[in-house]
């Protein structure tokens, strides 16, 4: 039977100390660390052009007209400057005869015409035909409104009041009530009542 000494075993616990003394000390284990997901970078934004309207088709040439109307001249007296024409209700054509101062009147069908004179310094500028028929004119030589009388031919004339000279009277025109309405160049309109007479400037 072998003896183990008491300093045998000493020494065999002191050597088994200095190795594990010695032996390097291992980290802790730990797991790997999870990275996040990179996030996508957006790309640059580009600015958009305008947007323009669409385009529009070119337009498109209208074939001509078909030759539908036929104008016809008509001769008057020389010297007349006709100026306004209305349609008379026998069928003629009345006109303004500006420079000779007379109410003229034209019959289409066979081009003859005749003349009514308005009176001393007359220059008619505008006709036209009322509700009684007959031709009404505004006179800016006589400085009134005159009407004469389609089947008579009798001239009437409705000077502008004594204040109101040289208006230059424009055409004018009957509104629904029977009253004819006027204008001048100069600055006025005014309104006349053929029943009564009655002026206004």
């Amino acid at each position: 039977m072998t003896r183990v000494t008491l300093s045998t075993i000493v020494a065999c616990l002191l050597l088994a100390a200095c190795s594990a003394s010695t032996a390097a000390p291992q980290p802790p284990s730990t797991p790997p660390t999870k990275l996040a997901p990179a996030s996508p970078v957006a790309a640059p934004t580009q600015e958009q052009p305008p947007r323009l309207p669409p385009a529009q088709p070119a337009p498109t040439e209208r074939p001509p007209l078909p030759a539908r109307y036929t104008v016809t001249e008509f001769a008057v007296p020389p010297g007349s400057l006709p100026h306004d024409v209305a349609p008379a209700r026998d069928g003629g054509v009345w006109y303004a005869v500006q420079r000779s101062g007379m109410l003229g009147w034209l019959d289409p069908k066979t081009g003859a015409t005749a003349s009514i004179p308005l009176g001393r310094g007359s220059a008619p500028h505008g006709v036209i035909v009322g509700p009684d028929g007959n031709p009404w004119l505004t006179d800016g030589g006589l400085n009134a409104i005159v009407r004469v009388d389609a089947t008579t031919h009798e001239v009437k004339t409705f000077p502008l009041p004594a204040n109101r000279p040289n208006v230059n009277l424009n055409t004018a025109a009957f509104d629904t009530k029977g009253v004819l309405w006027f204008t001048g160049q100069n600055g006025v309109y005014g309104k006349l009542d053929p029943k009564s007479g009655d002026m206004q400037v």
